[in-house]
């Protein structure tokens, strides 16, 4: 089941309380515990010891596991009450202001935000006084964000203008959300009505988005394990062939590929499999002389074109 970012912060404070009550923990048994698989349950605690009580770094979470059992070894330290310094305590609070102004934020979530920032505001005393004379502005990210966390949370469509750079197009969809995941950028992957196929969508190219009245019903899918990184080609994706000179030899350390292959002169040619073989136009352009697309043919022929195009646009 799909899990917005809210329910995930739940879902870890809640096990911050389970593992410190049973230390030595197995990990099947604490994934079963909170419904969730074993890879999500140490997706959680890859990010636990980041967390602590003190925004400057200290107090963090000492916890780890060897893949059987989980151990949390200095629960005392962080059970200890919490001290906010004044710059914590107004950083806390501007951002908890600025959360809680959020488009599509569930509403019992909005108040009890507000609740909190209240007893803060109270605990703080001059400290609120200063935060209130700080705001802080989202850019529309965070409402694209905010919309498809709703749409996760309530199942339901979306509907979207969406930027893609490698046809250089707006195109409009509708999608049926599946989840956020952050690799660099915030993405939303999610079953493209449009393509009839999963699609990942940045949330900083989305030019528009609404929710639309229609439950999100996207057919059962697995997951991708996102630990190698955002781009993994799919066997059944078109093959493109690229060769490279020496000064284009840095493509087969920053696109995954099949083999690469080296060339007399000191360059590669690279075999790599992409969903959207027209993204590597811009590739070609980029590598200039160092590099060219050697197959299929008509994707060969369309970056010459553009290359022709671009130098016809510099020299008028």
């Amino acid at each position: 089941m799909a899990t917005n970012a809210i329910d995930q912060t739940r879902r870890m404070l809640s096990l911050v309380t389970y593992l410190r009550e049973r230390p030595g923990a197995r990990v099947s048994d604490v994934a079963r515990a909170f419904g969730i698989s074993e890879d999500e349950l140490i997706a959680d605690l890859d990010v636990l010891p980041m967390c602590g009580t003190s925004f400057r770094g200290g107090d963090l979470l000492d916890i780890d596991t060897d893949g059987d059992r989980i151990w949390w070894h200095n629960p005392d330290d962080v059970a200890e009450p919490l001290r906010l310094a004044a710059d914590e305590a107004t950083a806390l609070l501007v951002a908890a202001r600025a959360v809680a102004t959020l488009p599509g934020l569930r509403e019992g979530d909005r108040q009890a935000l507000l609740r909190a920032t209240a007893k803060l505001e109270a605990a703080a005393g001059e400290a609120a006084g200063a935060s209130s004379r700080v705001s802080v502005t989202f850019e529309s990210e965070g409402g694209v964000f905010a919309d498809v966390d709703r749409a996760i949370a309530e199942r339901r469509r979306l509907w979207l203008r969406y930027y893609s750079p490698a046809r250089d197009e707006l195109t409009e969809r509708e999608v049926d959300p599946i989840r956020l995941f952050a690799v660099g950028h915030t993405y939303v992957e999610a079953w493209c009505r449009l393509s009839e196929a999963r699609r990942t969508f940045r949330l900083d190219r989305v030019a528009e988005i609404k929710l639309l009245d229609a439950p999100a019903d996207p057919p059962p899918i697995e997951l991708r394990d996102l630990s190698e990184g955002l781009v993994q080609p799919a066997a059944e994706d078109p093959e493109v062939v690229i060769e490279v000179a020496p000064g284009g030899r840095w493509v087969a350390e920053y696109y995954p590929h099949d083999s690469a292959e080296e060339l007399p002169d000191g360059g590669l040619r690279i075999t790599l499999r992409t969903p959207e073989p027209a993204s590597l136009r811009r590739l070609a352009l980029r590598l200039g002389r160092d590099g060219r697309i050697v197959s299929p043919q008509a994707l060969a022929d369309s970056a010459r074109l553009a290359s022709q195009q671009a130098l016809a646009a510099y020299g008028g």
